[in-house]
Formats: structure tokens, sequence, C-alpha cells
């Protein structure tokens, strides 16, 4: 996080942009290159090892004493680094410390620079955090000083100094010594407008990481999040697996893939929009607990929620169904959200969450009934809410209009976490049956703010029914929306036997999206699809 510094108010600061071209900027840079190597210093650095985190230096310095008040003093050239040095008005003042810390070697990319004369102040941030640093030239002597000249923003240093506080009580590494690390040729973004075109953020991610308030934050909670993800799942017995991304036909999900063509076998391909089918093979294998946390690719359009390339996780347990999926989803929401330090209740999106177990499970049915007023067994109580709601309804079957209308009202209500269960049959060709209502699946969307989290089956495992289905899913489709061709040997797969199972989907980015309240999901990816820059 940002913190005050102790900078003489007499100092420039370097955080603007200085005038002139960036040709101009960009040669005064190369001038400071050239003057480094003629120091006999590699502007790009070497190996620098025992570097802390600053977020350990911090920790550390928690415990040192702050300064106390002392009378003023003029600075002599033995002044030692962290010694009280008082200096007439006129003059920049070195900051001081009551107790001398430890030494400490820290690393990072130049945030803050400020010259005062024979002193430097700098910010210096890693990921983990920031720390001032205090680079005196009668400290650190006149050939290390030689390369403090040729500092700029965005270069990366490594410094070893004692740590302590100034007199403002800023805590503060009095360098001793400075290794040159890296050279950085580009001017950094302006201090006070930043990158602030959304386009130009996720294009240059790396500028956004490094000057964007909160975005490293973000991604570090996303990893932490499938850390927790893989938690979740390895310490229930599940096993995680690979399938492939290339594949023949593109199954388990009706979405338009990606083709492509290998050349070597002269064969079509595409790119998986699922991984469901070759994990329910493993199924069939007595890998009884399976799952991936892989990509999956769509070609389809691009929204706050959507991306072409996704990472999705998917999970399979033999001898369950979609309440088991429940359980886990849960679990899996509620560790993800611990480790994120998501708080328990938050707004997101116009939508107040409460993350606390049991989440609310609710009818698919009873959810459109009550937001609608239709009466979902009635296809014209049906065809009558659809149509007040522009939607098209002549020959098309009821549990697809039924769907649309769905998704056209009841979604946005839904606050959540809420499991929604029990969709019609008709639009789940992967799902088994409930065996008192063959017109209604054992099925689940998990539902927050609106958005759809998580999705979950029980898995539909008699072979002639699937290759129906299959059938019936690929005949209702446009040749490049389809799934290609059926999946022959999955079927085959199925006649050897495939146990009772529950399976489950879960969007990551949209689970990063969500427990980071972010408000795209371009925002948790870091390198979403973007068109083609002018200068790319």
């Amino acid at each position: 996080m940002p913190h005050p510094s102790d900078h003489s108010s007499q100092t420039t600061p370097a955080t603007s942009s200085p005038k002139g071209s960036g040709a101009a900027l960009e040669q005064a840079r190369r001038d400071k290159l050239d003057r480094l190597r003629s120091l006999g210093i590699d502007p790009w650095g070497k190996r620098f090892d025992g570097v802390i985190p600053i977020a350990s230096v911090r920790a550390t310095g928690e415990s040192l004493a702050l300064p106390t008040e002392k009378p003023a003093a003029a600075v002599t050239g033995d002044t030692p680094s962290v010694a009280a040095t008082p200096v007439p008005p006129s003059a920049a003042t070195i900051p001081s410390s009551n107790e001398e810390g430890p030494t400490v070697r820290v690393a990072g990319r130049i945030m803050l620079l400020r010259s005062a004369g024979s002193l430097v102040f700098l910010d210096v941030a890693d990921r983990t955090g920031r720390i001032q640093i205090m680079l005196g030239k009668k400290q650190v002597g006149p050939d290390i000083w030689k390369i403090v000249d040729c500092l700029d923003l965005g270069d990366i240093i490594g410094v070893d100094g004692r740590l302590g506080h100034s007199k403002k009580g800023e805590l503060t590494v009095f360098a001793a010594n400075l290794e040159f690390l890296t050279k950085s040729l580009e001017t950094p973004p302006d201090k006070f407008h930043g990158l602030v075109d959304a386009d130009l953020r996720q294009r240059m991610r790396y500028l956004d990481l490094i000057h964007g308030e909160g975005v490293r934050d973000r991604f570090i909670a996303r990893s932490q999040i499938v850390a927790a993800v893989r938690r979740v799942l390895t310490t229930r017995g599940y096993l995680e697996v690979e399938g492939p991304t290339l594949q023949e036909s593109a199954g388990g999900a009706a979405a338009r893939p990606f083709k492509t063509h290998h050349n070597a076998l002269d064969i079509p391909l595409v790119l998986r929009i699922a991984l469901e089918l070759h994990l329910k093979r493993l199924l069939v294998g007595g890998m009884d607990r399976v799952f991936e946390l892989g990509r999956v690719y769509r070609n389809e359009g691009v929204s706050p929620r959507h991306n072409p390339e996704f990472t999705m996780l998917e999970a399979y347990e033999a001898y369950g169904d979609y309440r088991t999926m429940m359980d886990l989803a849960e679990a899996i929401l509620v560790e993800s959200a611990r480790v994120a330090g998501t708080p328990t209740h938050f707004e997101w999106l116009g939508h107040t969450i409460d993350l606390t177990p049991p989440f609310r499970r609710a009818r698919y049915d009873d959810l459109l009934a009550e937001v609608t007023g239709c009466n979902p067994s009635d296809p014209a109580s049906v065809a009558a809410a659809a149509s007040a709601c522009g939607i098209q309804t002549a020959g098309r079957h009821c549990d697809i209009v039924k769907s649309d209308l769905f998704e056209a009202r009841v979604e946005a209500t839904l606050n959540g976490p809420i499991f929604v269960i029990d969709y019609p049959a008709a639009i789940c060709p992967l799902t088994k049956r409930k065996a008192d209502n063959p017109q209604i699946a054992e099925r689940f969307e998990l539902y927050v703010a609106g958005m759809e989290l998580a999705n979950a089956y029980t898995e539909l495992n008699d072979p002639d029914l699937q290759e129906e289905l299959f059938r019936t899913q690929l005949a209702g489709m446009a040749d490049d929306e389809s799934m290609a061709r059926m999946d022959s040997d999955f079927l085959r797969a199925l006649r050897h036997g495939m146990p009772p199972a529950g399976g489950l989907g879960i969007g990551i980015d949209r689970l990063v999206m969500f427990l980071t309240a972010a408000p795209s999901i371009r925002d948790v990816i870091l390198f979403p699809i973007q068109r083609p820059h002018a200068d790319s």
C-alpha cells in the first residue's frame, strides 16, 4: 500500500512524466544506459541472492523503536546512516532512528524517486509491498553515487542497508550498498492518470500489475483461490488428471469450437469446449474420483462475463449424485472465500451477498413461477409469459422456451449463493432424469449476483439414452455450432459400464471475479483475448 514519504519539500518529484517527446525521454534513459556501461556496470544485472521480501522487512521493522525528538546538529561526513541528523532549514535532512535495526537486503522496482542534493529518496516495490530507501552520497561512497545518478523510475535495483525509522517515523532502509539489476527504457505511466483505459490495461498487463491499484493483489488472490480449489478436492480423495486439449470432436457442451488441422496426420481437430467426456472415460476405467483444472475454448462472443478462452474445473465422483456435488461446490466456495479474504457479507454489482453456509436450494420451476407468475407445468401459461417478454414461442419446445424465460426474468433476481435445482430434462442431454419424473433432470446451477457460477448433474450413464439425446442435440444445431460429430468412442465407453456418478463444473474466472468483486471477467484473466492493436 502507498505510505507517506519523508521527502523534503524542496525536492522535485520524478513521478510525473517530464516534458518532452517520447523519443527524447527514451534517449535520456539510453544515455544513462551508456553511462552505466562506461562505469563497468551491466545494466541488465546478475544473480542477487538473499533478497528478503519487503513485507517481511516491514514486519521486522514493527519491533523497532520509533525516533524521538533530538536537538538539532549539523550533518558531518562521519554521520552514520541511521543516526539523528537534523540540518539547517535550508538543507535536506537525513532520516534518523533511535535504534539501529538489522541489516537487510531488498530488491524491487523504483516507484518513486526524489533527489535532494546529496540525498536520494526512493520507494522500491516488490510483489509483497513497498518500502522507502535513503541513499546518502557520503554513506554509499563516490563509486556507488555515480550509479545513483543513473537511476530512473521503473529501474530494478537491489539494496543492502540498515533498517530503521526516519525522524517522521517512516520505516526506511538506509542504504550502504546498491546493485543495479535492470534498466527500464520506457517511461512509466503518469503518476496521477496511470493506465485508465481498460483496453490498454489488459493489453499491457505488465504495466497494470506494476501501477494499477489492487491489480496485483487480485491476481495473487486468484492463485490462492486455485490452490484452495485443489486442496478441497485432493483432501476428499480426488485425483488431478489432464485430458487432451486437441480433440477430434468437441463434446460435453453445446458451443461453437475453434477448428484447426493436424498436418502430419492430415486430420481436422478442434480445441476442446469442455472437459467432461474424457473425465467420464476415466470413471469407466475405475478412477472413481477425478478432476481437471484446465483451459477450454469456445468460439463465441466477448462480454464482462465471457472470454473465448477460460479456465474450467470439472470434477466427477463415482457413486455420488448432484446432491453430492452441491456439498462439494459449497465447500469449494467457502474455502476459496476464506483464502481470498472475502467477507461473509458484501455488496457486488447491486446484489447483497451472504456466504454463510448452507446455501439456499430452490427448484427451477418454483423460482420461475414465483418471479413470472406463470404455471411452469402448463405450456400455454409459459408461452404467454414468454411472449410478454418478447421471446419467440412458435414451433419451439416448451422447455426451451422456459429456459429463455428463466434467463430473461429469473436469473437477475438471484442474489445467492443459491442452488437452482431440478431443471427441465429437454435442456440437459447429459443428465440423469428423476426416477419419479423423467421430465425433470437431476441438475443444479449455483448462482451468485445473477451469474451462473457452477453447473452439476447426476450423470447420465445409460449408453442407449445418451446416444439418442446426442442425436437429438446434433439435429437441432447448425454445423458450425455443433459438437461436430457423434463421439462414438465415448458411447462405447459407456457401454462398458460407467458407475452412477455426480459431476461438477465451475468457471474459475467467474469464481475469482466474484470473490475479488471484480466488475468484469477480463479483470481476473491476465491476458484476455483482444483485437490486434495498431502497433502490435
